[in-house]
């Protein structure tokens, strides 16, 4: 799909969400597709590790984890603003498993509501999580692209690809070490890399994933990186 069509539809996504709430339908006049009520009740990722977005108690708030002090990421920080629970994982799961285009745009526009003006000013590139080309074929949707791509184009920044080498098992049962290790080496980046470069995927589960693709970032040529998704899951919610 040419870049001009992908802008008329997404426009018209944009024009056609305002004035419904995405989540209880009510009116509403604003120009993003929720209401104040809704907004608010959302479950924000607060509390959360600075590191690697894990909620966490309120006595912690702005400390890294242990995990992260023990074992820290390739990345510096993720900025996850919600967590995937109640309406926003029924939105992603239509959005990954169904690919709701309405799903997909109110999940953009809350990855983009939940940040900082500072976050959204400091990338110079933006970078999605590859599937593997045998996922992309039997999935027929790719969520992380789909997303990075007009986050790029909202941001005004250039969008490089990474390659996925090998299709790697289910992380499903593994802890951080097992799944950081299942996916050592599984990405490649090609393309010399600006300073700063932002990891994009639409939900971060332990960050073994995005801790692999920063990995072969860094040795693109990137000096920081950051990863960033709509949704955290929960520790207990980890499979």
């Amino acid at each position: 799909m040419s870049t001009a069509w992908v802008d008329l539809v997404d426009e018209a996504l944009r024009r056609a969400l305002p004035g419904r709430c995405a989540f209880c339908l009510a009116p509403d006049s604003r120009d993003r597709p929720w209401c104040g009520a809704c907004f608010a009740s959302l479950p924000w990722n607060l509390p959360a590790c600075p590191c690697c977005a894990e909620p966490q108690p309120g006595q912690l708030a702005g400390r890294r984890c242990g995990l992260c002090l023990r074992l820290p990421p390739a990345f510096d920080r993720a900025r996850v603003p919600l967590r995937y629970e109640g309406e926003i994982a029924g939105l992603v799961q239509r959005f990954k498993f169904h690919a709701s285009p309405r799903a997909g745009a109110v999940l953009l526009d809350l990855l983009t509501a939940g940040l900082p003006a500072e976050a959204l000013d400091w990338p110079a590139a933006v970078i999605p999580v590859p599937l593997h080309p045998r996922r992309a074929r039997e999935r027929g949707f790719d969520q992380a692209g789909w997303l990075a791509r007009r986050l790029a184009r909202r941001l005004g920044r250039p969008l490089i690809r990474a390659e996925r080498r090998r299709d790697t098992r289910s992380q499903r049962g593994l802890d951080r070490r097992e799944r950081r290790a299942n996916l050592r080496g599984a990405f490649r980046v090609e393309t010399a890399l600006p300073p700063r470069v932002v990891l994009v995927d639409d939900v971060m589960t332990t960050g073994a994933t995005l801790d692999a693709l920063a990995a072969a970032c860094r040795q693109a040529g990137a000096e920081e990186v950051e990863a960033w998704a709509v949704a955290r899951t929960p520790k207990h919610l980890h499979l």
